[in-house]
């Protein structure tokens, strides 16, 4: 016996009777009804010919039925899919009106091939996103669904499985319950199923179960799942059974688990708690007993079960309600009735079809009306079951509005869990901050977390399942979701290092300078002239010059700075290290091949073989500082520290030891040209033999440029550039000091020996010597 039929049956009459006895809604015209059980599905087509029929219970077959007039005008029901569709194919045939308050299957929307139905409930789309929205909520992505071997089911769970792709729900599994008919014994067969499923549903890590069958089916499931002892599952319901009484009684339900429902919200009806337990006034004489349905025994079924129908709430009994009231109106508006008489006049149902579909009321202050799919946009809510008998026992816990549609108003859930903790069922827990998804078999809610890596970043919006590099200027630690900038790192005036370099190059700055005054003060005199006389200013200038230039290695790189570094730099040391070497070539030239080659010495001297010679070597310098340039560019160039990730080293040159390797090749040969020319003058006149000082500047820039590129080969970064300056600046100061140094202190403190009597004097014992 179906007590929440016989419920809405009652809910019908209510509405029947408040109708008839209202002056304002069709004043003069009595609504009278006639109601049959269609036993779930096996009775749907006798009652439906039925209503068609005419009063003489005869269907005629006419080519139009405009004119036709059915024994009623609209029909209220039934209650499953199945059942609305194999009779909306029959009434939409004679586009008379059909409205169901629970049929909630999507196939119904299609006006095409349902024109004459409608619906006093929010489709299964609606229902559906309840449903997920309740899991994204409570963070389940791991479910199981079982659903009816029935259309209701197959439709519903394919629905579902639509909803849920590209989603963060997976479906463990889904299984198929066999459909039982009323008074129908369970098959051994059948039973042998439920046994399986619930075998399956014990073995599996999904602890929510979302349900899609009528209520009739879900007994003997039920029972099955209290014989097993099958507890802590979080049971989501349909909203066909998830205010069934009948399911709520059964003994022991509430040690299975959680239940959560979606259900049409709670609209209390004034006066039918006390109408639905009131027996007929008067029995027709006509009373026919369809199937195994008796009012009497119906009657005190609902006397037994009406304190729980009363706290759970008028939920789909307000649909029924409305549905009738929607007739009413439509019925009101067709015949043109004012507030005190209607025009009698034959209704034929396309005529109130199409007042129906213009209805919009408001009835216990919600308003109602029907949508381009003949659906009212009533909202539901999410119900939990409570078996305290002084509560509610479908207490609501949220609810969800199909015009916004997302779920809203979430209340504290009583969990039938050890303190009440939130049930978990996930396939793997979330991944922490930074951690990617490694996915494990063919389900996305499967998978490993695993950290990025450093330098690498999560970003879930674009794809949780990869880490993605950082730029080249950022870096990142592990597990992190967003790259920071690298810090540069370059050469900065307020190191240490960077302090007592600059203060030796301005040592050598104004040591350079003083020379050159003394040079200038002396141009005249032996000494100078055979230092190279002008052509010492040349080296004297362009060393000023290149300590002017030692600023520029320290700061932020910039282009100006670059070529300063790359290209200015370089050729005037080069012309420096030219000028020694061709002095002290032209030396040796002087006092022993003169002699033996005079024609070429005459040549030399005549043509200016010295300053040709700088200046051959000088363009051949420019020559290979461009290329260098063409190959690196003056762009600064940035690279990650092989020592710490989080730096990023700015300079000039990306390959900056070849490019040193190249760019100082021609001075490293000129410096071992110098060398072997101030060797080979080692026996020549004192004042003239300067082999001790050259040896000592070449030397000098000869091994410190290998001991900088040996340096560079193991070390990286700004001390590379601080030992680069340092080296820089000791050559500069060995030419400066070393070379011209010792001229200066014969200048200053020997001036008796810087006189042309003092130089021939020498020039005599020399030529003594070799005679």
């Amino acid at each position: 016996m179906k007590v929440s039929g016989y419920n809405l049956m009652q809910a019908m009459r209510f509405a029947v009777e408040e109708i008839n006895n209202d002056s304002s809604l069709l004043p003069d015209v009595l609504l009278g009804y006639e109601m049959v059980d269609v036993c779930y599905i096996s009775n749907n087509v006798q009652p439906v010919l039925y209503f068609l029929a005419q009063e003489d219970s005869l269907l005629p077959i006419q080519e139009d039925y405009s004119n036709y007039v059915p024994r009623v005008v609209a029909v209220i029901g039934p209650e499953n899919s199945e059942s609305v569709m194999t009779v909306a194919n029959f009434l939409s045939l004679f586009l008379l009106p059909q409205i169901t308050y629970s049929a909630i299957s999507d196939q119904l929307r299609d006006k095409q091939r349902f024109p004459a139905l409608l619906r006093t409930a929010p489709s299964a789309k609606h229902h559906i996103e309840a449903m997920v929205q309740l899991m994204l909520h409570f963070h389940w992505n791991w479910i199981s669904v079982l659903v009816s071997s029935d259309t209701y089911g197959r439709d519903n769970g394919q629905l579902l499985g639509d909803r849920l792709v590209g989603s963060d729900i997976c479906i463990a599994f889904q299984e198929t319950l066999p459909t039982l008919q009323p008074n129908q014994d369970i098959m051994p067969e059948d039973r042998q199923r439920l046994v399986s499923i619930v075998e399956k549903l014990q073995h599996s890590t999904a602890r929510v179960v979302v349900v899609f069958s009528p209520d009739l089916t879900l007994y003997d499931f039920f029972r099955e799942v209290l014989r097993q002892n099958f507890t802590g599952a979080v049971w989501i319901a349909s909203e066909s059974w998830s205010i069934d009484p009948v399911l709520h009684n059964l003994m022991g339900l509430h040690r299975t688990g959680t239940f959560l429902g979606i259900t049409i919200q709670n609209v209390p009806i004034p006066g039918f708690s006390e109408f639905r337990v009131r027996g007929p006034q008067a029995e027709p004489t006509n009373q026919r007993s369809t199937c195994n349905q008796e009012c009497d025994t119906c009657l005190n079924s609902t006397l037994s079960f009406n304190s729980i129908l009363r706290l759970s709430g008028e939920r789909i009994v307000y649909s029924v309600y409305s549905a009738v009231y929607a007739v009413a109106h439509a019925l009101h508006s067709l015949l043109g009735c004012d507030h005190s008489a209607c025009t009698k006049r034959v209704v034929y149902p396309w005529q109130l079809l199409e007042e129906i579909w213009k209805v919009n009321f408001t009835l216990l202050d919600h308003q109602i009306s029907f949508d381009p799919q003949g659906d009212v946009a009533l909202h539901l809510e999410i119900v939990q079951w409570q078996w305290d008998l002084n509560q509610n026992l479908f207490q609501s816990v949220a609810s969800y509005s199909p015009l916004q549609g997302h779920l809203k108003d979430i209340q504290d859930i009583s969990w039938h869990t050890v303190n009440n903790t939130i049930p978990v069922s996930m396939c793997s827990k979330r991944c922490q901050s930074g951690q990617k998804k490694k996915p494990m078999g063919i389900h996305t809610c499967c998978f490993e977390c695993i950290d990025c890596l450093p330098g690498t970043f999560l970003n879930q919006t674009a794809n949780e399942y990869d880490c993605q590099a950082c730029p080249s200027n950022e870096w990142s630690h592990q597990s992190e979701t967003s790259c920071f900038k690298r810090r540069l790192s370059f050469l900065e005036w307020h190191e240490a290092a960077t302090i007592a370099v600059a203060l030796l190059a301005a040592l050598g700055f104004l040591s350079t300078l003083a020379i050159l005054v003394i040079f200038w003060r002396h141009f005249q005199t032996p000494m100078v002239r055979s230092a190279g006389g002008p052509m010492c200013f040349l080296m004297l200038t362009l060393l000023l010059v290149a300590y002017m230039v030692v600023p520029v290695y320290v700061g932020l790189p910039k282009v100006s700075t670059c070529l300063c570094r790359q290209a200015l730099f370089p050729v005037c040391f080069t012309i420096c290290i030219s000028c020694i070497a061709v002095r002290s070539f032209q030396i040796v030239c002087v006092f022993k091949m003169a002699s033996r080659f005079p024609r070429a010495y005459s040549y030399w001297v005549r043509y200016q073989g010295s300053y040709v010679s700088v200046a051959f070597i000088t363009a051949l310098k420019m020559i290979t500082v461009v290329i260098s340039l063409l190959a690196t560019g003056l762009n600064p160039t940035t690279r990650t520290d092989t020592d710490d990730p989080k730096i990023m080293i700015i300079s000039c040159n990306p390959n900056y030891r070849n490019s040193l390797l190249f760019n100082t090749s021609l001075d490293l040969l000129l410096s071992v040209v110098g060398f072997s020319f101030a060797y080979m003058g080692k026996e020549l006149p004192t004042n003239y033999n300067e082999a001790k000082f050259i040896t000592f500047s070449m030397t000098f820039y000869f091994t410190s440029s290998v001991s900088l590129c040996t340096f560079m080969s193991v070390y990286d970064g700004v001390l590379v550039t601080i030992v680069d300056l340092l080296v820089t600046v000791f050559n500069l100061l060995a030419i400066s000091l070393g070379y011209f140094g010792p001229k200066c202190y014969m200048i200053l403190f020997y001036p008796e020996r810087n006189t042309p009597a003092y130089f021939n004097s020498m020039i005599q014992g020399y030529t003594m010597r070799r005679d």
